[in-house]
């Protein structure tokens, strides 16, 4: 169902839905609008009504990850334009927003153990730490190809970076000029420390396990590959002990 503008034609707005739609009216005010949907392959048909806010309807940005922040009474939004809001889960109203926390698309956005901060990435070719309870950017890991993916370590003071050049040219691409590896810098002075091969297309989503002694990444190339530390890589001290995490 999307809302138009008459006089420029211009859509303001899109609702999606699993099944076809019937049938959509206005309100008398023109504040509300009613809509039914069909009731077909296994899914119910519906009544639903929705508001329609005037002030920002052309301003929206699609949602593209989400995850709930310190409690289950807020979340955070990731959005198409670079958006990055946090939200009223109760009252569904924004209460914080950073229109450019990125230049394009958020791809991912996970938290840190305690949730007092988190980590996106983006199609900027960027990846960005944020506080939590205000949004401000804490720290940027900038990179020469897309991002679909960002994760934190538990254990050790590095974030891990997933991406690659973008689908369409991968027939064309090798796998080292692709950039298809799982990209690791160092947290806190925003420098690349490593990478670890084994995709052969671009990683699409990277999770590191709680234990933070092992992680996943998902690719392009159709696999799941799991990884687990050596003692290497606990006993690594690029920097000192400045930036550690303290036990």
């Amino acid at each position: 169902m999307r809302l138009w503008q008459v006089s420029t034609g211009k859509c303001l707005y899109t609702w999606n839905f699993d099944t076809a739609v019937r049938r959509v009216a206005f309100s008398e005010d023109d504040k509300q609008v009613v809509q039914i949907t069909e009731q077909r392959m296994g899914f119910q048909g519906a009544i639903r009504v929705f508001n329609i806010n005037r002030q920002d309807s052309a301003n929206r940005s699609k949602v593209t990850v989400i995850a709930f922040a310190k409690d289950s009474n807020t979340v955070v939004t990731g959005h198409e334009s670079g958006k990055l809001a946090l939200w009223d889960v109760r009252k569904g109203e924004e209460i914080l927003t950073k229109e450019r926390a990125h230049n394009d698309n958020i791809t991912d956005l996970q938290f840190s153990p305690d949730r007092s901060y988190l980590i996106t990435s983006s199609k900027d070719k960027s990846a960005k730490l944020h506080e939590t309870k205000n949004l401000t950017p804490l720290k940027t890991y900038p990179t020469e190809t897309p991002l679909n993916s960002a994760a934190i370590a538990p254990l050790r003071p590095y974030v891990l970076l997933g991406g690659g050049q973008e689908a369409m040219s991968v027939t064309t691409t090798s796998m080292r000029q692709g950039k298809f590896e799982t990209r690791f810098w160092h947290k806190v002075f925003e420098e690349e420390v490593g990478r670890v091969k084994g995709h052969f297309g671009p990683i699409n989503t990277i999770a590191v396990h709680p234990s933070g002694r092992s992680y996943a990444s998902g690719g392009e190339d159709g696999f799941v590959r799991v990884h687990h530390f050596d003692e290497n890589y606990f006993r690594a001290r690029p920097y000192g002990d400045l930036g550690e995490v303290e036990d």
